[in-house]
């Protein structure tokens, strides 16, 4: 069987940068088993698989290690290959996941994903967080994913977690956060546990950072950069209950795996 694959670098605006995804359109589902095993293949920190239904899309994210309920720049490189490759018409997409419908809407050449929104609240600590991050955060709060906030986007850039240790901690990952300089806020991911030491870029991340920094600032409108060694850049919005990530993307590959 072939299968036609393209790979995506989300959230920047050129090639080398931001966070690859791969993107296989599928006529019909496969097995889990094969979907998995495409994904470990491809060693990317996601691929995305999507089959038409009925004009709407059911979409699904692998980690080279498991299934994911959520992720953003795996859906902006899904909604990139649709428009620009296979040619879909208008300018929005609606597709249907685990976290119920995304629709993404196109504006220029940035894309912006409307994601519900997972405001961090206080949680009981993993005795072996702060150890295996390193560095003298100054608040940490939780949802899906650790928040850890740290003082400076220096403070970010500088950690270098034991990823070791931080694939002991009970949460899906770990977000690190701190004000910017030339952005509203800085970030960095972890989540070795799930097959990805660090994300470059992380839409799903937002869904937490987002709401948790327009309390702090005052402003519902934010500037993101994610300071990983690719890096990239997100355009945010708080809208009530769901957020808008927006961000631009660079088809890299065009081509097709035999299973």
């Amino acid at each position: 069987m072939d299968l036609p694959i393209f790979q995506v670098d989300a959230f920047s605006s050129k090639v080398f940068a931001g966070n690859p995804a791969a993107v296989c359109p599928l006529q019909e589902w496969l097995s889990d088993d094969v979907l998995q095993a495409i994904a470990a293949e491809n060693n990317l920190a996601e691929t995305a698989f999507f089959v038409r239904n009925s004009g709407r899309f059911h979409l699904r994210w692998f980690t080279p290690a498991c299934e994911v309920d959520l992720c953003g720049h795996a859906t902006l490189a899904s909604a990139l290959v649709l428009f620009d490759e296979l040619n879909e018409p208008g300018d929005i997409l609606r597709f249907d996941t685990q976290s119920g419908e995304l629709p993404v809407r196109r504006y220029g050449d940035r894309f912006a994903l409307d994601f519900p929104s997972r405001p961090p609240a206080p949680t009981e600590v993993h005795p072996e967080l702060i150890s295996a991050l390193g560095g003298a955060p100054v608040e940490i709060l939780a949802a899906r994913d650790y928040l850890v906030r740290y003082a400076t986007a220096q403070d970010v850039v500088e950690l270098s977690p034991d990823l070791e240790a931080l694939k002991q901690v009970d949460k899906f990952a770990v977000i690190v956060t701190a004000p910017g300089t030339d952005t509203d806020f800085v970030s960095r991911f972890f989540a070795p546990a799930k097959g990805i030491p660090e994300d470059p870029v992380t839409g799903s991340a937002h869904c937490t950072l987002i709401p948790y920094w327009a309390e702090k600032l005052g402003k519902s409108v934010l500037h993101a950069r994610q300071v990983s060694k690719r890096g990239g850049e997100l355009f945010c919005t708080l809208n009530g209950k769901r957020v808008e990530i927006a961000g631009r993307g660079a088809l890299y590959l065009r081509g097709q795996i035999t299973i």
